[in-house]
């Protein structure tokens, strides 16, 4: 029996988001808290990721290509983009950690014990110390989906795609506020590991809270060999 969908994702233009985090850094193994605070590059294995990435989408066509204007997120996407300007949106940036900026899992928790813990609990609602909460990286999702989607609005024959380029936290925000699933829930429901590919896709005329999920954290293409492409990668 053929699967039934609503009418507005069966006649209705389309917009596509083609949703990916940077590659790995010097700084991904051990994971640290990479916000906006330390602007580094990729490392030779996420350049190496990247190119991974490119090659898996060579042949897409993109009428956007936006990042993040944070080192990572741009020299992933102009790896990818392959000569195509790149957009920097400062929406886009990681969340803001500020006293975690630069610490392990393993540091946060000899310092501030629980602090943490109460965070883990509802990340929506409290913020990092001197950060950002996700209620505040939500927000930065929402105004972005909002913009792409009026965008999007005025080329109804084009079926636009684009494609983004972020962050690990902010990637997760945005799926959460796409599919409205509460923003707390953000840690427990998704994972993004570095240069997978997540699609997301809009009718003409919904809001950004509606969106489908066509893939979601697909590294098929960066897997290391006997790593199932499902499992998250080192650093993820």
């Amino acid at each position: 029996m053929a699967a039934s969908y609503p009418d507005a994702y069966t006649r209705a233009a389309m917009l596509t988001l083609v949703l990916t985090r940077h590659g790995l850094t010097d700084r991904s193994e051990p994971e640290q808290h990479l916000g906006q605070g330390i602007d580094i590059g990729l490392s030779e294995a996420g350049r190496a990721q990247a190119a991974a990435l490119a090659g898996r989408i060579a042949g897409e066509r993109f009428d956007r290509i936006v990042a993040s204007p944070l080192r990572r997120a741009m020299e992933t996407a102009e790896a990818v983009a392959r000569g195509r300007p790149v957009e920097p949106d400062p929406r886009l940036m990681e969340m803001d950690y500020g006293a975690w900026e630069g610490l392990t899992y393993d540091e946060i928790d000899a310092r501030e014990a629980a602090l943490r813990a109460r965070w883990v609990a509802d990340p929506e609602a409290l913020a990092c110390p001197g950060g950002e909460s996700g209620a505040d990286v939500a927000a930065r999702a929402r105004s972005f989906l909002a913009d792409l989607l009026t965008w999007a609005a005025d080329r109804p024959a084009e079926d636009p795609v684009v494609l983004t380029v972020a962050h690990s936290t902010f990637n997760r925000v945005l799926l959460c506020v796409a599919v409205g699933i509460p923003v707390r829930e953000y840690r427990r429901r998704f994972t993004q590991s570095q240069a997978n590919l997540t699609v997301l896709r809009w009718p003409t005329g919904a809001p950004p809270e509606q969106a489908r999920i066509l893939a979601v954290n697909d590294t098929s293409h960066v897997a290391p060999p006997g790593v199932a492409p499902w499992e998250p990668s080192p650093g993820a």
